[in-house]
């Protein structure tokens, strides 16, 4: 590790002690853009004075190999860190310098080996450990980047465990979208595990404007996520691919092209972003000021005999199941009864119900209409 990183020591305080944001990048779907926002953001982020460190959770090491690094010629990596339980004590002896306020944590193959290597007296903490690294870094940043691999599984548990927010990059396609809904009930049911929110948005990429196909799918995106979704859009751009190539980020490679502009876009909203509290809605009170227009108890039930695990999500809480709502089950005979208790202000809203993992609109609500992305939605007016 070079003379640089020594740079953005500050006092030897410690990250739980800072104000340093953990994001993961991260979509079970490959080939989405998660390494290639991972890399630029960071880029994007350590051009406008931030300090960055990405954490490459995919044993494939693509975001290594994008920083310049041949993780085969590394002698240790975040393998050794997360198996060995003196690991956090390690971590500092991997972290690489890969250009002015961009240090790496590279990964290699055998992190796909990491659950065996983990010994089985250790299980109850497997989902904590790059948590407990992360911590320990006796170095301020402001910012963590974690590239996560195309799967949910334990590396990518452990990177949302770790993390106070997702960036989901999604491609522009009706398939894509469908996957990410199943990504975000997956998140609102570890929420309840960590004991945190985790922020999720979710950023269009791979746009080709072009094609009304396209121009139609990000639309339908930008209605169904809402506030959810980044105002930026990545657009398709071959210099982010050569950049990847030559091992570096494409403000570096190519500061005047569209993926240059497009990552730099992306970088001033996430540092603008924090943990979001749903905006209040707002009406002219009769003085003529501006007043906040009062939330209403809204009341979802559900009935059923075989289901074992009823949520709900819709536009009124980033499609994210049970996200800001509260539950109560009780029994009725042999049925079991949920009801879910919401606050909203008053206007109309989309919402499905997931049943044991299954989405659907709400049995007991006739009133649907056809969602962005062409499936039906429930209906609720609140008045």
């Amino acid at each position: 590790m070079g003379g640089d990183s020594r740079s953005i020591q500050a006092a030897a305080k410690k990250m739980g002690q800072t104000e340093t944001r953990i994001l993961s990048i991260v979509n079970q779907k490959g080939g989405c853009g998660k390494t290639t926002t991972t890399v630029n953001l960071a880029g994007a982020l350590a051009a406008q004075g931030s300090r960055v460190l990405v954490v490459d959770m995919d044993p494939q090491a693509h975001a290594t190999l994008a920083l310049g690094i041949d993780p085969d010629e590394l002698s240790q990596n975040l393998c050794e860190v997360l198996s060995d339980p003196g690991g956090p004590t390690r971590l500092e002896q991997i972290l690489i310098q890969v250009s002015t306020g961009i240090e790496l944590a590279p990964a290699s193959l055998a992190l796909s080996d990491l659950e065996h290597r983990i010994s089985f007296k250790q299980s109850g903490a497997k989902t904590g450990r790059l948590k407990s690294v992360l911590h320990s870094i006796p170095w301020v940043y402001d910012f963590v980047l974690i590239d996560c691999p195309p799967a949910l599984n334990l590396l990518t548990l452990n990177a949302l465990w770790a993390s106070t927010s997702v960036i989901v990059p999604l491609e522009a396609s009706f398939f894509a979208v469908d996957g990410v809904q199943k990504l975000l009930s997956t998140i609102g049911l570890l929420e309840e595990r960590i004991g945190h929110s985790l922020n999720a948005r979710v950023l269009p990429t791979l746009f080709d404007g072009r094609t009304r196909y396209a121009r139609e799918t990000l639309r339908d995106i930008r209605t169904l996520f809402y506030e959810h979704c980044f105002d930026t859009v990545i657009r398709q751009n071959v210099k982010l691919q050569e950049a990847a190539r030559h091992g570096m980020p494409i403000h570096r490679y190519a500061p005047s092209t569209p993926g240059a502009e497009d990552y730099a876009a992306a970088a001033a909203e996430v540092a603008i972003w924090r943990p979001s509290v749903r905006a209040r809605q707002h009406f002219l009170a009769e003085d003529g000021n501006v007043a906040p227009t009062l939330e209403r108890e809204v009341l979802i039930h559900f009935q059923d005999e075989t289901s074992g695990d009823v949520r709900v999500a819709g536009d009124f809480n980033g499609w994210v199941p049970d996200k800001n709502v509260a539950s109560r089950v009780e029994s009725n005979g042999p049925d079991r009864v949920w009801t879910k208790v919401l606050r909203l202000a008053p206007g109309t809203y989309q919402y499905r119900c997931v049943i044991d993992g299954e989405w659907c609109t709400d049995p007991g609500n006739p009133d649907s209409v056809a969602g962005p992305m062409g499936h039906p939605n429930s209906v609720l007016h609140v008045r």
